[in-house]
């Protein structure tokens, strides 16, 4: 398995639309950069977002999430209550070969101020738009800036194909389209 470069990622979303849509070199001229890296993708964080709130005195229960514990916000800037999260999505649409898979990591501007972005791997075959948690680890409200980088993935490309993919197995998240909350 290797971790693959900027000309590879590239050219797989030219060829093949791997990130739909994508930014072909990175963009930081005054936001969170965003786009292809050294060896990675940054992905943006879109505006929408699902905003915790514990109104409802709620367990949060991953085998059965209440839809009343998040409220809908769309806009330019999110802000994540203290010691809170968000569920969010990106801008990129992803279809992800069956020999790769990916590793998403928050991006350190956020992390610096306590923002902690989670995604699991894209396993390969798997496609849709990606559901981001964004948690806030401060006592203070945090802003989330849409349409700008939130956490960078990294694509590996393996030597030999798996013999089932997340399409072959029908994963429950597959060619999801917003927020995408836990499903059993």
């Amino acid at each position: 398995m290797s971790i693959r470069p900027d000309h590879w990622i590239r050219r797989m979303c030219k060829e093949h639309s791997m990130i739909t849509p994508y930014e072909e070199n990175q963009v930081r001229q005054g936001v969170i950069s965003y786009g292809v890296s050294s060896y990675g993708y940054d992905i943006r964080v879109a505006d929408e977002f699902k905003i915790f709130t514990n109104v409802m005195s709620t367990v949060v229960d991953p085998k059965n999430i209440d839809p009343a514990s998040m409220v809908d916000f769309k806009g330019d800037v999110c802000i994540v209550p203290p010691n809170s999260f968000a569920l969010a999505r990106t801008v990129e649409y992803f279809r992800i070969p069956r020999n790769v898979l990916t590793i998403t990591m928050g991006k350190s501007t956020y992390a610096r101020c306590g923002i902690i972005t989670n995604v699991t791997p894209f396993e390969p075959e798997w496609e849709g738009f990606v559901t981001l948690e964004i948690s806030n680890t401060t006592p203070l409200p945090a802003k989330i800036y849409a349409n700008e980088g939130i956490a960078q993935v990294v694509f590996f490309e393996a030597t030999d194909v798996c013999e089932v993919s997340y399409k072959d197995k029908a994963g429950k998240y597959q060619k999801q389209t917003g927020i995408t909350l836990p499903r059993m």
